[in-house]
């Protein structure tokens, strides 16, 4: 029998791209026979920007986030991909995983207290909906803590 391939989905927001987040992902693909890797940037945006559908600087700054992690990986071996996905990171993940199921899901937030997705308990929404092991990485200036 063949290797196994991991899939390794990453969601990240404004912690995405970080040296830290790259060598967590760097650390799974070395441990993995064969691996992918799939990031999701969602598009985030304030909330009046929304209530105006003034969605084009959000998706601009998640794509240009999205291409400088794809963009790092690659440079260190690692076949990645992404897209930009909805601003809500629970749809986003779901999305992703509408088109391709994943054997893990890495979720990079800012600490507790100035992380929105933490507040809303994204992490432990995706444990209790997908039968997958589901890591959250805390970004600090650069630094990711598991």
């Amino acid at each position: 029998m063949g290797p196994t391939t991991a899939h390794i989905l990453v969601v990240a927001n404004r912690t995405c791209p970080c040296p830290g987040l790259v060598d967590v992902i760097h650390d799974r693909v070395e441990r993995a026979p064969a691996a992918d890797v799939r990031i999701v940037a969602p598009a985030l945006n304030s909330r009046l920007r929304h209530a105006f559908s003034d969605v084009d600087g959000a998706l601009l700054q998640a794509q240009g986030r999205l291409e400088e992690v794809v963009a790092v990986l690659r440079q260190r071996g690692i076949r990645a991909a992404g897209e930009v996905g909805d601003a809500d990171p629970f749809l986003a993940v779901a999305d992703a995983l509408a088109l391709r199921p994943a054997t893990e899901i890495l979720v990079s937030t800012h600490p507790p207290g100035a992380s929105n997705w933490m507040e809303r308990g994204l992490v432990e929404r995706l444990r209790a909906t997908y039968g997958v092991p589901v890591t959250h990485l805390v970004s600090q200036a650069g630094l990711v803590l598991a």
